[in-house]
C-alpha cells in the first residue's frame, strides 16, 4: 500500500488509507459481487477531487498472483483485465486508485452472456431524487407485474440501479433489447416521470432516464458497495423497496456509516447472486 496519508477527499479529509480501509472491512460482502468478473480499472491517482482515467489492461507491472480476464473486443484487440479474486487483488486495485469498482456484467467463462439485468435511473436536468424514487417504484411495480424479482441500490451518485438476476443463457444483446422495450413501456406509461429518450438534445426535462443502454456489451455500472467519488464520500448502497418508499436520500449511505449498516443489515444484495431469484429471460424474449 503506497501514500496512505493522501487526502482523497480534501474537504472531508477522508485519506486514501481510509478508502483502503473500508474496502477491506467491507470486503467480505463485496468480494461475492465482484469474483470471476474482469474489472475496468477507474483510477483517481490524485483522489475525488482530481482527474480520472480508464484502464482495461492490467498494468504490466503488477504482482504474479493477480488473475487476469482476456476479451476479445471488436476492434480485435485482447484485453486483459484484472479480476478481483480476493482481498489482496481488492486491496490492489484500489490502492492504484480505484474509488469506485466496475466489474462486467457477464462471468469471464462467457463474457457474453450476463447474470443480470438492470435498470440505471438517471435524473434528467430538474428532476430531484424523489422523482428517482418514483421512478424505481414505477419499475418495481413493472417487473412484479411480468412476476420478475428485482432489488434497488443507490448509485451512490445521483441515481437509482434496480438490477434483476437472471438465468445465465441469453445474450448480452437480447439482455440490451428486452430493457429497452421495457424501458420505452415505461416511459409510454409514465410519461410525467420517465423519459427512455437517449439523445441528450430530444431528452425531457424534470423526468428519470430509463438508461437501458447500460446494458450494452463492455459497459459498466458501480458495484454494489461501492464508494463514489463525490462530496462526503457515498456509497452504492443496497436497500429495501420499503426504505425507497420511506424517502431515503444518496447521502444517508457513505464510507463513515456503511460497515454499521451491513454489520446491522447484512448483504441485502445476496438475493442477486442466489439461483432461486434467478429468472428466465428466454420465456419472455
Amino acid at each position: 500500500m503506497t501514500n496512505l496519508d493522501k487526502l482523497f477527499w480534501t474537504k472531508e479529509k477522508i485519506t486514501k488509507g481510509d478508502l483502503i480501509q473500508y474496502y477491506a472491512d467491507i470486503s467480505t460482502v463485496l468480494l461475492p459481487h465482484l469474483l470471476e468478473r474482469a474489472m475496468v480499472m477507474k483510477r483517481y491517482p490524485n483522489g475525488a477531487d482530481g482527474p480520472f482515467f480508464f484502464q482495461k489492461h492490467a498494468p504490466k507491472q503488477r504482482p504474479e498472483w493477480i488473475p487476469i480476464c482476456e476479451i476479445l473486443h471488436p476492434s480485435a484487440n485482447l484485453v486483459d483485465f484484472p479480476v478481483v479474486s480476493d482481498v489482496a487483488v481488492l486491496l490492489w486495485t484500489v490502492n492504484l486508485g480505484c474509488i469506485d469498482l466496475n466489474p462486467w456484467y457477464a462471468r469471464c467463462d462467457d463474457v457474453d452472456r450476463p447474470d443480470f439485468l438492470h435498470f440505471d435511473l438517471d435524473p434528467t436536468p430538474g428532476a430531484d431524487f424523489a422523482r428517482v424514487r418514483e421512478a424505481a417504484l414505477a419499475v418495481r411495480k413493472a417487473l412484479e407485474s411480468l412476476k420478475i424479482p428485482c432489488y434497488p441500490k443507490t448509485s451512490g451518485s445521483r441515481g437509482i440501479h434496480v438490477y434483476v438476476p437472471m438465468v445465465r443463457g441469453p445474450l448480452q444483446k437480447e439482455v440490451w433489447t428486452f430493457a429497452k422495450s421495457l424501458a420505452k413501456t415505461l416511459a409510454d406509461e409514465h410519461p410525467e416521470i420517465l423519459t427512455a429518450e437517449y439523445k441528450v438534445a430530444k431528452r425531457p426535462k424534470n423526468r428519470v432516464l430509463v438508461d437501458y443502454n447500460q446494458n450494452a456489451w463492455g459497459r459498466t455500472l458501480a458495484s454494489v458497495y461501492s464508494v463514489r467519488p463525490k462530496p462526503r464520500a457515498p456509497v452504492s448502497a443496497p436497500v429495501t423497496w420499503e426504505e425507497i418508499e420511506g424517502g431515503i436520500k444518496i447521502e444517508d449511505f457513505r464510507i463513515d456509516n456503511m460497515r454499521q449498516r451491513v454489520d446491522k443489515v447484512g448483504d441485502l444484495f445476496k438475493a442477486v447472486l442466489q439461483a432461486k431469484n434467478r429468472i428466465k429471460l428466454d420465456r419472455l424474449l
